[in-house]
């Protein structure tokens, strides 16, 4: 238990040092709470860590070393993040379009489904089995995995679309340049809680249990999540023209 709680608050002051670095840096500090609460909304969400516990359930099975852990776990995180990103930059292009009020009111429903689904506790990734077949079907390399990450980012959409589409359209309203920096910070702090298990833990066994407790947790993580994005949708609805 100590050790998943050493592991969920590194998870937190890393996400909230580095989004507050970056955005002061750029000169936007006014944006780092609701930036972390729409990244964190994202970055918790269970659906992220039941894929990555499937993952490396298949890779205990195998009983490989740790250096192939980190080479399997660090090519999925990878694959993850370019497979967001390359999303983030279509969200981009679609955000130009979207109004904020819209964005916000979406925000809002999207939370709400969130929590309903949190508090029911129904899963809201989709084929959950034949995710479960590639995965144990996958070879135990870098490349196998990268393939396996590019995948199955797709049935996490059903989860972050809220998260990602809001922001995608806070950010397209301003310069291009700080878009694809905000969206390649945004992408960091949604793959590091995974980073953090594949380092933080030290072994097959250890990653695995913590990636479990996370999954066991997963109503309260929805429930969480669910609220930040509907903060979120409020935000943007009363501070719209600020934004615009």
């Amino acid at each position: 238990m100590r050790g998943e709680v050493r592991a969920l608050g590194l998870i937190v002051g890393l996400s909230f040092l580095l989004s507050a670095a970056v955005l002061y840096a750029v000169g936007m500090p006014g944006f780092i709470p609701k930036f972390y609460a729409l990244a964190m909304s994202d970055s918790i969400n269970p659906c992220t860590f039941v894929i990555y516990t499937m993952l490396l359930i298949a890779v205990s099975v195998r009983e490989v070393s740790r250096r192939r852990l980190y080479i399997v776990g660090s090519a999925f995180v990878l694959a993850v993040y370019v497979s967001y990103y390359l999303l983030g930059l279509g969200l981009l292009f679609l955000g130009q379009y979207i109004p904020l009020w819209a964005a916000g009111v979406f925000a809002i429903a999207f939370g709400a489904y969130t929590i309903a689904t949190g508090i029911a506790e129904r899963s809201r990734i989709g084929a959950k089995g034949k995710i479960r077949r590639r995965i144990f079907s996958a070879d135990a390399t870098f490349v196998g995995s990268f393939l396996l990450g590019i995948t199955v980012s797709t049935t996490l959409l059903p989860c972050s679309a809220g998260s990602y589409l809001v922001y995608a359209a806070i950010i397209a309203h301003g310069s291009k340049a700080l878009a694809f920096l905000l969206l390649a910070l945004y992408n960091v702090i949604f793959v590091l809680p995974l980073v953090v298990i594949l380092l933080a833990m030290g072994s097959v066994s250890e990653s695995k249990r913590f990636s479990q407790a996370m999954v066991r947790h997963s109503a309260g993580l929805s429930v969480v999540a669910g609220f930040l994005l509907v903060a979120i949708g409020i935000w943007v609805l009363l501070a719209q023209n600020t934004l615009a």
